[in-house]
Parts: structure tokens; C-alpha cells; sequence
């Protein structure tokens, strides 16, 4: 802190000089530091401006970072349901033209010939439903062939555990297939892709018996699925097949269900994790950046005070002067 001496008539040392060349050099660091300060528009430059701001300010940024990399994995977790559920949206449309064909041939007012029509154009439809669960492809893997699971880290707890969000599409997943034999295979001929399940070639949805390839057997002396005789349930082949599509149908509602709910899990993440990273920004913001009203204001008074340091340093050269008047 500067005194004011004056040195009286000691002219070795001329205190005053260097009270106003201290002054004059604080002023003028004090003008560098709101320099770079407004010409980065941050406060804290180094760790010497603030050491537990840049501390704290960096510590902030790593977990905004970190919750940043979350938000894109949540966003692919979101393609993975998205496309998983507009594949099971143009499956169920398929699956209710195939229920209508059924519902169709089982009119006592058709012929066989019809009847033989409407069977293979169900056997077009399932051929189409084949393709789709064959060509639902994410990451290079299958979606909807029952062998899919996938985890996305969506968030991380303070020691940086991860926080994860699962899409099990197994045919072992409970929460859509309580009898443990869900199939999304339209025809037998998937079989080898999906090996591990038991009389996959048998079944659909799910639903033990109902084979889609099937339709395309049928012909004039064999209606099978459409057929009226009965069998040692009671149940005529083209009722037994109705009801069968019914249940493969709901099956298939409770899949795109299931991975609703999850989808709005995510949906929800998403909009916690950018709420998160705006307000972790704000707060770096609030420790690191510059507030460039106050900056420009200490600019201004310090160009003052070194304009006035330098003028009372010119003055404190000049008092050694007056005392060569003694010798005169």
C-alpha cells in the first residue's frame, strides 16, 4: 500500500516518484487484465485468476461433457425404438389384411377358386412381413429376428457410475412374451437365422401352431387354414386360424407397446439431460465468463488513473529540482 512521503529535502531517493510509478504500473496491469478479459469474454484466463473458480469451473465442464456424450446416446436409443416400432406398425398392418383375407374366405359365398386367391395373397403379405423383420437392421444388428438387446448409457451418478437404459426384443423378454416362445419369423425358411428357438418353424407371434407360410399350401383339395373340418378341438381349421392371427396380432401390439413405454422414458431423458447441460452451462458461465459492463467500467478508470499517474510522475521528477536553488 503507497504512502505519502514526501522525502522532504532528500533528493537520493525520490519517494513520491516511485509512489506515482507504482501507481503507474499497477494502473497499466490493471488495463491489460480488462483487456484480455473483454477480448475473451472470460474472467478467469488461468488458474491465477481465480483457483477455486477454475477449479470448480472445469470440474463443471467435464460433467457437462460427459452428460452431452449421454444425450446422443439416449438419441440412438431412440432410433433403435423408432425404427423397431414403424417396422411392427407396417407388420400389424399386413397381419390385419391377412385377419381380413380369413374373415373373407370363411363367407360360405365364396368358391374354392376364391378362397385359393385369398390364401395366396396372404402368402404375399407374410412373404412381405418376412421381409421387413429380415431388413429391420440397427448397428448392424437385427431388431426383430428375437435375438436383439442392446444397452445406451443415458446419464451418471456422482462417482461417474453409469446409468443405462435397456431394450431387451429377445424372445425370452417377459414383459411382452409370457410363454416364452415369441417369433416375429413370418416363414420356416428363417429358421437357421433363428436356431434357438424351438419349432420356430411353427410358430409366429408367438403362437404355437401358426405357421404363415402355410397360406401357400392351401389349393382347391386342401384348404387347410381355411378349411371347415373339424378337428379333435371342435374348432374349424378357418376358426382355429382366425383366432390364431388374433393372438399373433396382440402379440405384436404388446412388442410396439413395450418399446413405447421405453420411448418415452427417453423422451424424458432427453429433456432432463438438455435442461441438465443449459443449466450446467449457465453456471460455468457464471463463474468463468466476463461481465463485460463491469470489465469496460474498471478499463475506463484505470486509463484515468494511469493518465494521472503518469502526469504525477512528470510533477515528482521535477521536485528534486527546486532544491538546487540552495547552491544558487
Amino acid at each position: 500500500m503507497p504512502s505519502a512521503i514526501s522525502g522532504d529535502s532528500r533528493i537520493r531517493t525520490n519517494i513520491p516518484a516511485e509512489n506515482a510509478y507504482n501507481a503507474l504500473s499497477a494502473s497499466s496491469s490493471n488495463i491489460a487484465l480488462r483487456q484480455l478479459r473483454l477480448s475473451t469474454g472470460k474472467r478467469i484466463n488461468s488458474a491465477a485468476d481465480d483457483v477455486s473458480g477454475y477449479i470448480t469451473s472445469r470440474a463443471l465442464q467435464a460433467r457437462n461433457g460427459a452428460l452431452k456424450a449421454a444425450l446422443n446416446s439416449a438419441g440412438d436409443a431412440k432410433n433403435v425404438t423408432s425404427i423397431a416400432q414403424d417396422a411392427l406398425d407396417q407388420i400389424y398392418s399386413l397381419m390385419a389384411q391377412i385377419k381380413d383375407a380369413t374373415a373373407t374366405a370363411s363367407s360360405g359365398a365364396l368358391g374354392t377358386d376364391e378362397k385359393v386367391a385369398l390364401a395366396k395373397g396372404a402368402y404375399r403379405l407374410a412373404q412381405q412381413i418376412q421381409f421387413i423383420t429380415d431388413s429391420t437392421v440397427f448397428g448392424g444388428k437385427q431388431l426383430l429376428q428375437g435375438n436383439f438387446t442392446g444397452e445406451w448409457v443415458t446419464g451418471y451418478y456422482a462417482n461417474n457410475d453409469l446409468m443405462k437404459i435397456s431394450i431387451d426384443l429377445t424372445v425370452n423378454n417377459r414383459d411382452f412374451n409370457v410363454n416364452g416362445l415369441f417369433d416375429l419369423n413370418a416363414t420356416s425358411e428363417a429358421t437357421a437365422v433363428r436356431g434357438s428357438v424351438s419349432g420356430a418353424s411353427n410358430n409366429f407371434a408367438g403362437v404355437t401352431g401358426l405357421n404363415l407360410e402355410e397360406f401357400n399350401n392351401i389349393s382347391s383339395s386342401d384348404l387347410g387354414y381355411f378349411g371347415y373340418l373339424n378337428d379333435s378341438t371342435g374348432k374349424s381349421n378357418v376358426v382355429r386360424t382366425l383366432q390364431s392371427l388374433a393372438m399373433a396380432i396382440d402379440n405384436i401390439n404388446k412388442v410396439a407397446s413395450y418399446l413405447g413405454g421405453i420411448e418415452v422414458r427417453i423422451n424424458s431423458q432427453e429433456a432432463m439431460l438438455k435442461s441438465q447441460i443449459t443449466n450446467y452451462k449457465a453456471a460455468i458461465s457464471r463463474i468463468e465468463d466476463a461481465d463485460v459492463a463491469t470489465e469496460q467500467m474498471e478499463l475506463i478508470k484505470s486509463q484515468f488513473l494511469q493518465q494521472a499517474s503518469l502526469v504525477s510522475l512528470s510533477q515528482a521528477n521535477q521536485n528534486p529540482q527546486q532544491f538546487l536553488q540552495l547552491f544558487r
